[in-house]
C-alpha cells in the first residue's frame, strides 16, 4: 500500500480532521503576529511586516516573531501533507463496502470534513502567500476574487455533499436515532460556517465595494445555514444523548461547538470591518466587546460540559493515552485552536480595543498565559495522536475492514 494511504485504523473521512487540526495550528500561530505586530498599512502581517521586524536586528523581537513563522511553516506542511494523505485514502475508500455502507447511514455526514478541510487549506494558502511572498500585497484586490472562487468552488462540494445526506434522510426517513447520541451531525455545521468565514475575509480587507458585497451575501448565507441547521442539530443531539447517554466515540463532539463559535464570531468580526471601511457602518467597539464576550462564554460553557462527560468516560486515558484507536479524536484538536483564537480576539478587538487592557502590559500577559497553555497542549495532543494514528507501525489503510466503527458520527 502507497504510504500516502497509511492509517492505522479502519480509514474514515475524520481523518481530514488531522489535516483540519494542523492548519488550525499554524492559524494558530499567525494570530501571534496578527495582534502583536505593527503592520498599518495593511490589514494583515505581511512580507514587508516581516521584513521590518528582522531589519531592527532586535533580538527580543526577532526571537519570537521567527519561533511564530516556524510554526506556521511547521504545521502549514503537516496540514498539507496529510490532505493530500487523506485524498488519496478517500479515493481507495470509496471502492469499498465500508464506503457504501457509510453512504447509507447517519454517519454519511463525515463526508463534510472534506469541504471543512479544504477551506482551511485555502485560509493556510493564503497566510503563507501574505508573509512569505514579496509584494503580493501590492496585488492582493486581483487575488481577493480567485480566493472568492476557490471558496465557491468548496462550497458547491459542500452543498452537494449535503444535499446528497439530507435528501436522502429527507425523502426514506432512515435516520438511526439511537445512533444519534453525539453531537457529530454538528460538522456539517462546521463546514458551513467555515466556508462562511473563508467567504468574510475578501469582505473584510477588499476595498472593492463589488468584492465586499459578494464576500458580505454570501458569507451571510453560509453563517445563516449553520445557524440554522446547528440549532436544529444541537436541540436533537442533546435529546438522544439525554435518551441513550453520550456514545463514548462521539464524545469529542461535545467540544465541536467552540470551533464553530470562533470560525462564525471571526466571520462576525469581519463583516464589521466590511461593513466600516466601505459603507461606514457596523457595530462600534463596545458592541463588539459585549458580543465577543457573549460568545466567548458559549463556548466556555460546552468547555466545561464536554471535559466533564470526557473525564468521566475515561476518554482522555483511553484514546489519547491508551490502546483505544478512533479516528474521532482528531476532533478534540480543534476545540483547543479555536479558544485560543477566539481567546485573542476578546483580549485584542474586545478589551484593548476598548482600552480596557493595555497592550505588552502585565495583565495583558496575565491573561494570555492561559491561551499560551491551550495552544501548548493542544500541540500535545496533536503529537500524541499522530504517533498513535499515523506511525509506520500500523497496517495501513483499513478501509475495507468490514464494519467501520463510527459512532462519532452515527
Amino acid at each position: 500500500m502507497d504510504n500516502t494511504s497509511r492509517f492505522n485504523g479502519p480509514y474514515n473521512p475524520l481523518y481530514f480532521l488531522a489535516s483540519l487540526g494542523n492548519g488550525g495550528l499554524a492559524v494558530s500561530f499567525f494570530i501571534y503576529l496578527m495582534f502583536m505586530l505593527p503592520h498599518p498599512e495593511s490589514p494583515i502581517p505581511t512580507f514587508a511586516t516581516l521584513s521590518r521586524v528582522f531589519m531592527t536586528g532586535d533580538p527580543m523581537l526577532v526571537t519570537p516573531v521567527a519561533v511564530a513563522l516556524l510554526g506556521i511553516l511547521y504545521f502549514a506542511f503537516q496540514h498539507y501533507r496529510l490532505l493530500f494523505r487523506n485524498i488519496a485514502a478517500y479515493r481507495a475508500y470509496r471502492k469499498t463496502a465500508a464506503f457504501r455502507k457509510l453512504m447509507a447511514g447517519n454517519a454519511e455526514v463525515t463526508r463534510m470534513a472534506i469541504p471543512l478541510t479544504l477551506s482551511m487549506g485555502i485560509n493556510v494558502a493564503f497566510i503563507l502567500g501574505a508573509l512569505f511572498v514579496p509584494g503580493l500585497w501590492s496585488v492582493v484586490e486581483y487575488l481577493f476574487p480567485a480566493a472568492l472562487a476557490a471558496f465557491g468552488a468548496v462550497a458547491v462540494l459542500a452543498l452537494t455533499m449535503f444535499a446528497s445526506y439530507i435528501g436522502r434522510i429527507l425523502v426514506d426517513g432512515r435516520f438511526d436515532w439511537s445512533a444519534n447520541n453525539s453531537l457529530s451531525q454538528l460538522v456539517a455545521v462546521f463546514a458551513m460556517s467555515m466556508i462562511g468565514v473563508g467567504f468574510a475575509a475578501p469582505a473584510a480587507m477588499s476595498h472593492v465595494q463589488a468584492t465586499v458585497v459578494a464576500g458580505m451575501v454570501l458569507s451571510i448565507f453560509f453563517l445563516t445555514a449553520a445557524a440554522v441547521l446547528g440549532t436544529i442539530m444541537v436541540v436533537l443531539g442533546f435529546k438522544d444523548m439525554l435518551e441513550h447517554g453520550v456514545s463514548e466515540e462521539g464524545s469529542p463532539s461535545l467540544w465541536i461547538i467552540i470551533p464553530i463559535i470562533t470560525v462564525s464570531g471571526i466571520a462576525m468580526v469581519r463583516l464589521s470591518h466590511g461593513l466600516h471601511h466601505v459603507f461606514e457602518g457596523g457595530p462600534a467597539a463596545p458592541d463588539m466587546l459585549v458580543n465577543l464576550a457573549i460568545l466567548l462564554s458559549v463556548q466556555m460553557l460546552f468547555g466545561l460540559i464536554g471535559l466533564v462527560v470526557l473525564r468521566r468516560l475515561n476518554y482522555f486515558a483511553d484514546y489519547i493515552h491508551g490502546e483505544k484507536i478512533s479516528a474521532s479524536s482528531y476532533a478534540l484538536i480543534c476545540p483547543g485552536v479555536a479558544l485560543m483564537v477566539f481567546g485573542m480576539f476578546f483580549i485584542h478587538p474586545g478589551l484593548v480595543g476598548n482600552g480596557i487592557v493595555e497592550k505588552f502590559s502585565v495583565p495583558y500577559f496575565i491573561l494570555l498565559a492561559p491561551l499560551v497553555y491551550v495552544q501548548l497542549i493542544t500541540i500535545r495532543t496533536m503529537m500524541l495522536l499522530n504517533r498513535k494514528h499515523l506511525g509506520r507501525g500500523g497496517a495501513g489503510l483499513r478501509a475495507d475492514a468490514g464494519s467501520v466503527r463510527l459512532d462519532a458520527a452515527e
